[in-house]
């Protein structure tokens, strides 16, 4: 697989195109249903998937959600970040959140909020998140900290 950052494409893709990225990376030896997120094939769910190569290499969901931790009204919660193990490190997590935050922003979205696994924290506070609230445990997956982010 090339290591060229710039060979890439992203575009919005449907929801059972997200599972060939999910399992392997969000839900390793777990069935394939793990993949299917509440609410994934509502009209207000955009799911972004970037191919390098012509290949689904990553993948991230957004879906109108809204947290008590936080009072704005206009906000999204991204969800199923992932990014094949061996294109990790290419900056395409990076370009899956920018093109997510331009396509929100244009829907007049002000707030972008997650639950970050732990290993992941750094990752989003680099591209611009804060963890709000306090950690908290998803039973088979681990720690998590739910993070924000002001796009306007």
């Amino acid at each position: 697989m090339s290591k060229n950052t710039t060979n890439y494409s992203i575009k919005l893709i449907a929801p059972k195109d997200t599972y060939s990225v999910r399992h392997p990376v969000l839900r390793e030896g777990r069935p394939i249903e793990d993949c299917i997120f509440e609410n994934d094939d509502l009209e207000t769910t955009y799911h972004v998937g970037l191919y390098s190569q012509n290949k689904l290499v990553g993948v991230v969901t957004y879906m109108k959600n809204n947290t008590p931790l936080l009072e704005t009204k206009k906000q999204y919660q991204l969800r199923g970040m992932a990014v094949l193990k061996e294109c990790q490190g290419l900056k395409y997590g990076n370009a899956l959140i920018h093109y997510g935050e331009n396509l929100l922003k244009e829907k007049g979205i002000t707030t972008i909020w997650c639950n970050a696994r732990e290993i992941a924290v750094p990752f989003y506070e680099k591209n611009g998140f804060s963890i709000i609230g306090k950690p908290f445990n998803i039973e088979k997956i681990g720690l998590h900290f739910t993070m924000q982010k002001d796009i306007q």
